[in-house]
Formats: structure tokens, sequence, C-alpha cells
């Protein structure tokens, strides 16, 4: 049994980051020797120098969609929330309803004047809803105009920008959330890593929000993650397998292509085109087939994600650090600071 509890450290409220910086690269940056537990304090632009010519930079280009709805019910005009989570066939999505417990299959609902309406088609398991719906157009364009950036819930104020809930390099529409390491980054600085002779491959993995949802279960061992879709392209394999193969690091930016890359190398860590579903849970014991190095957030008490950390850098240095964090007053979650284990 490996105890959910052992994952538990004390965060105070306010520092939880409720607003992006004005300047995504002026970040603080922890960086924790994952052999040794020494931590330096950083801001997150002196990354370049922590970064080597050869090595391979691995970005998450996947891009946050407008996921949030707000709309009525047909007929009684109750207020309801509804979040995408995952598009199926024929404009039917996977969604969390909010208030969901009168939403049964055959509900209507209407958005944005009527100009989007959607029909429940379906209670699952887990208590999402399928949902088919109608309209004239595009819906990524009717999304944009409607739709609102899933911020998560320990963010209550509201975004003024929805571009600062997105990376810079963001392509691929299909994220319920963003891969937060990556908002550190601006354009500047990757070119300035590039003209060290830093490789960056890009990979492909649509965040749901299975990567946020609690772990429940006491025993960690026990937890189900939701799947996500990923996709690499032959060029991204190409880059990261020649890194590795010349003795250079593998540098994940986030969790998110931490996950990719795990899920799609084989036993020997080689990386070839691929695509699919991984539902890949990262924890302690984990022997790590492709990254070296790991750029990610600070994240919640007992969560996944943590987790994850801990497995790349041991439980009682990850722990140990976030502890100096919160001494130091870093901040915390999506909008908050940066830290490189290295």
């Amino acid at each position: 049994m490996m105890d959910v509890k052992d994952f538990y450290y004390e965060l105070p409220q306010e520092l939880i980051a409720q607003d992006p910086l004005e300047d995504r690269s002026s970040s603080r940056l922890m960086v924790l020797d994952k052999k040794t537990g020494a931590v330096e304090h950083h801001i997150f632009k002196d990354i370049t120098s922590y970064l080597n010519p050869g090595d391979c930079l691995v970005l998450n280009n996947t891009k946050v969609i407008p996921a949030r709805l707000y709309g009525v019910k047909e007929g009684t005009l109750a207020n309801i929330e509804i979040l995408l989570l995952k598009r199926k066939e024929n404009d039917i999505w996977e969604t969390l309803v909010k208030p969901g417990k009168k939403c049964r299959p055959g509900t209507k609902l209407i958005f944005g004047d009527g100009l989007l309406r959607g029909e429940i088609l379906e209670v699952m398991e887990d208590g999402n809803r399928l949902i088919q719906f109608h309209y004239e157009g595009i819906f990524e364009e009717i999304l944009d105009r409607f739709g609102q950036m899933p911020l998560p819930p320990y963010i209550t104020h509201k975004l003024l920008d929805k571009n600062r809930y997105q990376t810079v390099y963001a392509k691929h529409d299909g994220s319920a959330a963003a891969p937060t390491a990556g908002l550190h980054f601006t354009p500047e600085l990757l070119a300035s890593l590039r003209e060290k002779g830093i490789e960056v491959a890009e990979v492909t993995l649509h965040v749901g929000l299975g990567t946020f949802r609690p772990v429940k279960e006491r025993d960690v061992l026990k937890h189900h993650m939701h799947a996500e879709y990923y996709s690499i392209d032959q060029s991204a394999a190409d880059r990261i397998n020649r890194a590795k193969a010349a003795g250079h690091r593998v540098v994940a930016v986030g969790t998110t292509s931490t996950r990719t890359l795990e899920s799609a190398a084989d036993a020997n860590g080689y990386l070839r085109q691929s695509s699919g579903w991984t539902d890949i849970f990262i924890y302690p014991g984990y022997q790590f087939k492709v990254i070296d190095a790991l750029i990610t957030n600070f994240h919640l008490p007992e969560s996944t994600l943590v987790m994850l950390v801990s497995a790349l850098a041991g439980r009682e240095h990850v722990l140990a650090a976030y502890e100096t964090a919160v001494r130091e007053r870093y901040r915390f979650f999506s909008f908050g600071d940066a830290m490189l284990i290295k």
C-alpha cells in the first residue's frame, strides 16, 4: 500500500496564485537536484543556464478550448453550466453539467440566444453527460464567442486576457486545462534556447480534468486515471531519440509532456510516431524510460502530479523543496512559479 497522506503538505491559501504575471518569464524558478535534494532560487528566464547544447526540450503544444459554457434549460430557463471534456463523433461531447441532478436524457439546453443548442443523450457511469450539440456555422467560432476558459476552481479572479491561460506555442485545440509549466515561456526565451543549441520537440496531449481529479482512495495504487489523447509525430520522435543516443538530456516541460513520452516509448525508451489514449499513472517506484529532467509548477497536496514529481526526485526531496517554497513565499499552482528538477 502507498498512503495518499504521504503526499500531503501544508499550503497557506494566500500562496495560490490568482493572476498571471505580466511578464511570463519573470516567475521564480526553484532548481531541485534530484540526487541530493539541494535547491537553488532563480528567475524563470535563467533556465537557459541550466540547459546544455544538444539537450532536447519537449513541449506540449495542445491548445485550451474555451470549454465552459453558461446557458439555460429549455422550458424552465434554469441556469446551467457545462464543461466540455471530450469530443466524440457527430457533435456529441462528454461533459460535466452543473447542477446535474435534474439534467436527465432528453433535457434540452440553450446557449448564447439559441445560436448553440444541446440535448442530453445519456448519463454516464461517473455522472458525466453526453450532449448532442446543434448549431449553424463553425463550432470553434461559436465557442470562441460564448465559451469561457475553464480555469481551475482554486482560481477565483476573472481572467482578463484569454491568451494568458494558453502557452505561446499552443497549436492543436482539445484541452480542458492548460499544460501550465509551459506558461512561463515567451517567444524570445524559446529563441534564445534555440540559439544556444538546445533542440525543441513538440508533442500533443489534450489535458482532461482527470489530471486534477483528487485521489479519493487511501491507497494510491487503487486510483484510476482518466484516459487522455496524445500524439507524437516522427520528427519529434527523431529529435528526442537523437538527443538520447548522443548522451544529452531529454527535458520535459510539464507533467503532460512527461506522461506522453513515457506512454509512447518502448521498453528501451525509443520513440516512433504514434497516437492514442493514455491513462498512465506515474508514482514513486516508476522507472523513467525517456525523461531525464522536468520543468513543472507546484502542485496540489495529495495530487497525482505531486506523486509524479516524487517518482522523479524522491518523495522526501520533493516535500522538503515544497516546504522551502512555502517558507520562501513562492506562488503555487497554475499561474504560480516553476521548478526545474535536474
